[in-house]
């Protein structure tokens, strides 16, 4: 199981199966790719979800939902996800370790303020990169925006150093020592990187 926190605007657009349950959400703390921040912004009249993962500030875009789009978010997830890995150079092993943590999304509408911060962050970014650019958001690609996104520094609270969102995830996915039946432990991986 993913966990993902929604927005209340996004929380309001989503299907009541998709709403996460307490006991799921127990079962996916030890998904390292579990834990994600999402919120349903509006880039050129369009509706787009900006999804930025809680540990490595990893972001992710889908632009252009429609209201049908919302009942298989989960394969919107997963293609969103391994094609901006892709984008940012993973390894073989970094998408096989990938895949085997994907999981249905779930979600809730806890949220972090920090994780919170860097998503508006981000979606503030990608607005002024369109139009500074002159962009039109149907010519280009959402992982193209969401590796743009993750090779920036973020700031953690409560952290001295700033995150590289590519660097860390790929560290997530690579860390070899805290690769248990297909799962990364997020605690481990934490202690490795000084994350």
């Amino acid at each position: 199981m993913i966990t993902i926190h929604a927005t209340k605007k996004l929380y309001a657009h989503l299907p009541a199966a998709a709403l996460a349950q307490p006991a799921a959400i127990a079962n996916s703390i030890d998904n390292p790719l579990s834990g994600w921040h999402a919120n349903l912004i509006t880039l050129q009249r369009r509706n787009c979800v900006l999804l930025v993962h809680d540990v490595t500030r990893f972001p992710l875009i889908i632009k252009g939902l429609l209201k049908a789009d919302y009942a298989h978010f989960d394969q919107l997830f997963a293609d969103s996800l391994m094609n901006t890995l892709l984008k940012i150079g993973a390894s073989q092993l970094q998408l096989d370790n990938a895949a085997a943590l994907l999981a249905s999304c779930q979600f809730d509408s806890d949220c972090n303020r920090s994780v919170q911060g860097t998503m508006n962050q981000a979606a503030r970014d990608v607005e002024c990169m369109l139009g500074y650019e002159h962009l039109r958001l149907d010519e280009i690609c959402s992982y193209e925006i969401a590796k743009w996104l993750a090779h920036r520094p973020c700031t953690v609270k409560g952290q001295k150093d700033c995150i590289w969102p590519d660097k860390a995830m790929l560290g997530l996915l690579t860390n070899s020592t805290t690769v248990k039946n297909n799962l990364v432990s997020s605690s481990d991986y934490l202690r490795s990187s000084g994350v």
